[in-house]
């Protein structure tokens, strides 16, 4: 693993108490996942919050599930942090 990858995962890890290898399984397991697919989103939005120990309102969840099974969702960092405090 390079450095930049181990500072970024000790940064993650830092941050939000989600270990490499936890982040590691959940890449593996979207790798051929159908983003169209609002289960499989709708499963990963929820992983992903039970592994940050940060749980997502409803209407959140429904928001970030709509805008990835919509392909709204947004590419820059910014507009990703924005709509993930909201």
């Amino acid at each position: 693993m390079s450095n930049f990858q181990d500072n970024l995962f000790d940064k993650v890890q830092q941050n939000s108490d989600i270990s490499p290898n936890d982040i590691h399984k959940v890449a593996d397991s979207v790798k051929q996942a159908d983003f169209s697919d609002e289960k499989t989103v709708r499963d990963l939005v929820q992983r992903l919050s039970k592994l940050a120990n940060k749980p997502i309102p409803k209407e959140k969840e429904d928001k970030i599930v709509e805008s990835i099974t919509k392909n709204n969702m947004p590419m820059d960092m910014q507009t990703l942090n924005k709509m993930f405090k909201k």
